[in-house]
């Protein structure tokens, strides 16, 4: 990363908890007096969160594949170049609530489009921005589900149980794939129970 910050990235399928646990991150490293950007992607900026809207929009659902992997990379270069690049460079921690390993688990490993393309996107919308670490909240598809569409369901929540358990395999090939920078955390039990393990594993970087 050629910056003096740290950027943490938190993953997992929907419903899994992560964006609790983001807010508790960020709460542990106030604690310290570090200063703390919290970000969600996509959204994070005015641009970003009307890309958001197109994304989720249940009545969107003849978006095609390509475009929906193209919004998400929209939304999210001009988020690092609006908020993640300059809280990075003055030394902040930005803590975001999903990143470019979620659009490899959604939209290659569950969408199926193949893994090479989806890189070559990702390569444009990070701007170059890598994480120097990821948290993949790790939970059962069929319980993080019931959890995530107690209240309704968006666009990409309403793709069924089969659509998650490719999710999660995506995540899995990533932890494989980069053991150093993606840890799997489990997602199972209390929050102050998950809180202990997530703070536990970064505890080399914090």
């Amino acid at each position: 990363m050629a910056s003096k910050g740290l950027f943490i990235t938190l993953e997992g399928v929907d419903g899994c908890g992560k964006s609790t646990q983001a807010d508790l991150l960020v709460d542990a490293l106030k604690a310290k007096s570090r200063e703390v950007v919290r970000l969600r992607d996509p959204g994070s900026t005015r641009l970003s969160e009307k890309i958001r809207l197109m994304l989720l929009d249940p009545a969107n659902k003849d978006m095609c594949d390509e475009c929906e992997l193209l919004l998400y990379e929209a939304a999210r270069a001009q988020m690092v170049r609006e908020a993640i690049q300059p809280a990075l460079e003055r030394g902040a921690v930005v803590v975001c609530d999903r990143y470019t390993d979620s659009t490899f688990a959604y939209q290659a490993g569950a969408r199926g489009l193949s893994s090479e393309l989806v890189q070559a996107a990702n390569g444009i919308g990070d701007c170059g921005v890598t994480p120097d670490v990821t948290l993949v909240f790790d939970l059962s598809p069929e319980e993080a589900l019931c959890r995530a569409t107690s209240e309704g369901t968006d666009r990409l929540e309403g793709e069924g149980m089969a659509f998650q358990r490719r999710v999660r395999e995506g995540y899995q090939q990533l932890a494989q794939k980069e053991p150093d920078r993606v840890r799997v955390i489990d997602a199972v039990g209390s929050i102050e129970v998950v809180r202990t393990r997530m703070m536990s594993a970064l505890s080399d970087v914090l």
